[in-house]
């Protein structure tokens, strides 16, 4: 198991807009770090016992958030592990807060051109799924959480090669333990 004392703090975070490739990222990170994974989104269905998209039809946005923001901080506290926050998680104040206090933060960059075709036939991205211009949400949404994702401890561009994607991200968190 990687000692995550080396870089003085308790987990690594994976954060980015949807369809970055957080979840994939941060499966295969903790794999190779030998850490538990947690997924934000994952951890809310399983706790909710809904989808969501099924939180965000019946409940509405603001009640999904409210359900975030526990979620996240109950995952943000714990140690060895490695967890991929939702989206739009990063707009919250204590959310950023627990980042910045226990992990050690990795931004996946995505040009949204790449991201608008990795959404286009998704079904699950309820802020996706209007009738609006999905590249026009997308630019909105970057512009409102960039400030935030671009104070990440890494930034690292996943637009092509997950496997260098991967290898970028161990070898600065290496670099920690010389």
């Amino acid at each position: 198991m990687f000692d995550l004392t080396n870089i003085k703090k308790k987990n690594i975070c994976i954060m980015g807009l949807m369809g970055c490739g957080k979840s994939i990222v941060g499966k295969d990170l903790s794999k190779d770090l030998n850490l538990k994974f947690y997924d934000s989104d994952k951890e809310i269905e399983l706790k909710t016992k809904k989808s969501i998209g099924t939180i965000f039809k019946e409940d509405g946005e603001l009640y999904f958030r409210e359900i975030e923001e526990k979620i996240c901080i109950e995952l943000l506290i714990n140690s060895n592990c490695v967890i991929s926050l939702g989206g739009g998680s990063i707009i919250n104040k204590k959310i950023r807060k627990a980042i910045k206090q226990n992990s050690y933060s990795i931004y996946l960059q995505v040009k949204l051109n790449n991201l608008e075709n990795r959404l286009k036939s998704s079904k699950k991205r309820p802020l996706l799924n209007t009738n609006l211009n999905n590249r026009e949400i997308l630019k909105k949404l970057y512009d409102k959480r960039r400030i935030f994702y671009e104070k990440a401890d890494f930034i690292v561009n996943n637009d092509d090669n997950k496997i260098q994607v991967l290898e970028k991200i161990k070898s600065k968190i290496y670099s920690y333990a010389k």
